[in-house]
């Protein structure tokens, strides 16, 4: 499968980019994450157009959790795009790159004294509460520091998504936000709504991730502001935004059909203002926190093939020099990939094979998928890479984590340098009494 942004140039290798993957591998080393700017950049632009046209002061926020680098912020702050982020590390790699503290969103189901009052005091735009006791902290925290706390309250609509299990937060039971069913989302209302230097602006949901239909985000969009109305006939307060998440899903196989940003923005604007007709309320803002469909399908990693290994009448396993310690998505969720190998890529894939990686582990990077005839030293292409796989990756076996670099039109760039052994042991200390 070829995505729209590859190419094979006249000797066969897969082009991203502009660049020959086949030379990014020799020059960069393998495993490889590569990142197409382009397509990162039409993507924001996709988003920014699609939401803007229906819905003029929506917000689009990239969600950082899919891919945080330095490079990545600075992208996305030229783009004119928001951010969100759900840890101190992803807060500060955004501050690092400058990246303006007033679009920052701050997620998270649990966020320590220490998060909560670096946010504060870096005045980041909104925190998005997840409990009551959280709004309570945010309280305390504000007025220790003589500051307002913008925030959003999560709430849990109750929408059970058609993805992966382990990747839906909607559904009632879930570790996220504060029911809608029972009584708990009004009660957090109300505590915001008098809590001192709190400024409650609004509601925020999210259903789930790699969402291939758009139906579950107008049916959301309908029960939240059903949840906006009844707080107005209640206490009224009136919601300025609603941030209804992200979760659009991506092509990772050619069977995955995933909907336009287009179709997705239609949907929401559709649901919005028939419930804001139908309540006779005014619309508030949208915001959208795409993250995976931003740059999911931008990235491919690159690996080198090693072992080929042939179990007659059985199956055969062919080995690469990386696998879930830089990317873990097909042990945690099941995912399934589409490959090249990316020294021949216009070759015809006639082999069946499992492609496993070279951890001491049941590594399994793809199941089973047709490839051209493998052999010792190719350079394999995983495609759709960009989403959860550096920002996944982990030293497990003491692999170090990969480089990246970034690509377009035809020039490559280091964004992340590959990390060393001696990175592998910097943290580490030895006792005294082992010395």
């Amino acid at each position: 499968m070829l995505l729209p942004n590859q190419s094979v140039n006249h000797h066969g290798h897969l082009v991203v980019g502009g660049c020959d993957t086949v030379e990014l591998a020799r020059e960069y080393g393998t495993p490889l994450y590569v990142l197409d700017e382009q397509v990162i950049r039409e993507k924001c632009r996709e988003y920014l157009d699609a939401f803007g046209r229906r819905l003029p002061q929506a917000a689009v926020a990239y969600a950082s959790k899919a891919l945080m680098t330095k490079a990545i912020c600075r992208i996305m702050d030229q783009e004119g795009m928001s951010m969100d982020v759900a840890s101190e590390g992803e807060l500060y790699t955004a501050l690092q790159a400058g990246f303006p503290a007033e679009r920052i969103k701050l997620h998270g189901n649990f966020k320590k004294t220490e998060l909560l009052r670096t946010a504060l005091e870096q005045n980041v735009g909104r925190i998005v509460a997840d409990s009551l006791p959280e709004l309570q902290q945010i309280s305390e925290i504000a007025v220790a520091l003589g500051v307002e706390a913008d925030v959003l309250i999560r709430v849990t609509p109750g929408v059970k998504a058609d993805t992966h299990e382990r990747i839906r937060t909607g559904q009632e039971d879930t570790k996220f936000g504060v029911s809608l069913a029972s009584s708990a989302a009004m009660e957090a209302t109300r505590l915001a709504l008098e809590l001192p230097h709190v400024n409650l602006h609004g509601f925020h949901c999210h259903i789930g991730s790699q969402l291939l239909y758009t139906d579950g985000f107008g049916l959301a969009a309908h029960i939240v502001m059903d949840f906006i109305a009844s707080v107005r006939a209640e206490t009224g307060y009136v919601a300025e935004q609603f941030d209804i998440g992200g979760g659009l899903g991506i092509r990772y196989c050619t069977d995955d059909v995933p909907p336009s940003v287009d179709r997705l923005a239609e949907e929401i604007a559709i649901a919005l203002a028939e419930s804001a007709q139908q309540h006779e309320i005014p619309m508030p803002q949208l915001i959208v926190e795409p993250g995976r469909s931003i740059v999911g399908e931008a990235g491919v990693t690159l690996y080198t093939i090693g072992v080929v290994k042939e179990i007659p009448d059985l199956r055969t396993y062919v080995s690469v020099d990386g696998g879930m310690s830089d990317n873990p998505r097909p042990l945690l969720y099941d995912a399934e990939y589409e490959v090249l190998v990316a020294n021949r890529a216009d070759a015809h894939p006639s082999h069946i094979v499992r492609i496993s990686g070279a951890h001491c582990e049941t590594d399994t990077l793809v199941a089973e998928v047709a490839v051209a005839d493998p052999q010792p030293g190719d350079i394999l292409a995983v495609q759709s890479t960009g989403a959860y796989s550096y920002s996944m990756a982990s030293n497990y076996n003491r692999f170090t984590r990969p480089a990246m670099v970034m690509v377009n039109d035809g020039h490559a760039e280091l964004i992340v340098r590959r990390e060393t052994l001696e990175d592998l042991v910097r943290c580490d200390m030895v006792p005294t009494r082992l010395a």
